[in-house]
């Protein structure tokens, strides 16, 4: 594992797979403080890792219905990519990789505008577990890899962790990070702050509704989260509740929209309600109401 470093530099190559691949030169590049606020423009390519887990692949349908190009991480095992079959015809890019791997990644963050890591697996053991993907492994090891492989030049890279995180020993977070999945997200959100990258981290309650597998891009555009769509925001690691995907999702993209959202934490919750939607003007009065009152913010559309 390579030291906490604000300023470190390594060879990268290109390896990304635009369904038929291509190559390009190895480049060097040099990480120094991260610039912040910087807003996104259509057709910016980002870097989507989870992209075929519950909220990457709405995070993804997202960002290609805003125009935006996407890079998507893949283990494209046995040679079939999901991410490929998940938004056939759309303008998405598939990488094979694994985070878990550096060796895999040389490349990998080459020419993107910003990073979405919407990674994860369960706190407890489980099928998805098989294959050294317990929480050290995703949400650190492969975390902290993706954090060391990307570039300055990113104008933002958005991390998905958990409420709780800074709660971990704490009643009823302890029995969550039974097996150290609250500590490794908060050792993550550590090791991205000190990167001098600017970053947005978003710390979704119990994630509830769809997609629990794949589905093709309409239906994910469609998706509802019922009567619970108004969305509680905290500045501070003090909410308890659930996150509807849908909501996390939104917040990841909207926060890439908003230059103000640069450097910030947030923990998500939902709640009954209307909520605002894809309105960009009212996540940003979500976001302000957020910053206005400091860490004991807490606010809710």
């Amino acid at each position: 594992m390579q030291s906490l470093s604000n300023a470190h530099a390594r060879s990268l190559g290109s390896a990304p797979v635009r369904l038929g691949g291509r190559a390009s030169r190895a480049r060097l590049i040099v990480r120094a403080a991260g610039p912040e606020g910087r807003a996104l423009a259509e057709g910016d390519l980002i870097l989507v890792a989870g992209a075929t887990g519950g909220v990457g692949q709405l995070v993804t349908a997202k960002l290609l219905e805003r125009g935006f190009r996407v890079r998507a991480v893949d283990r494209a095992r046995k040679n079939r990519s999901a991410a490929a079959q998940l938004f056939p015809g759309s303008d998405i890019e598939v990488f094979p990789a694994d985070l878990r791997d550096r060796s895999t990644m040389v490349g990998i963050t080459q020419g993107v505008a910003a990073v979405c890591c919407c990674t994860g697996t369960t706190a407890f053991p489980s099928s998805r577990w098989e294959g050294e993907n317990g929480p050290r492994n995703t949400d650190w090891v492969g975390t902290s890899n993706l954090i060391d492989s990307t570039p300055s030049t990113v104008k933002r890279f958005v991390l998905v962790t958990s409420v709780g995180v800074e709660r971990y020993t704490e009643f009823p977070f302890a029995i969550l990070n039974s097996f150290g999945v609250l500590k490794y997200k908060r050792d993550s959100e550590r090791h991205l702050e000190a990167s001098g990258l600017p970053y947005t981290i978003i710390r979704p309650g119990r994630l509830t509704d769809g997609p629990y597998t794949s589905y093709d891009l309409n239906t994910l555009l469609q998706a509802t989260a019922g009567t619970r769509q108004a969305v509680q925001l905290s500045a501070r690691d003090d909410q308890r509740g659930e996150a509807s995907r849908i909501a996390v999702a939104e917040a990841v993209v909207q926060s890439l929209l908003l230059p103000s959202t640069s450097n910030h934490y947030y923990s998500v919750c939902s709640t009954d309600g209307e909520g605002p939607g894809k309105d960009s003007a009212a996540w940003e009065r979500l976001f302000a109401q957020c910053h206005s009152a400091g860490a004991a913010s807490t606010a809710m559309v």
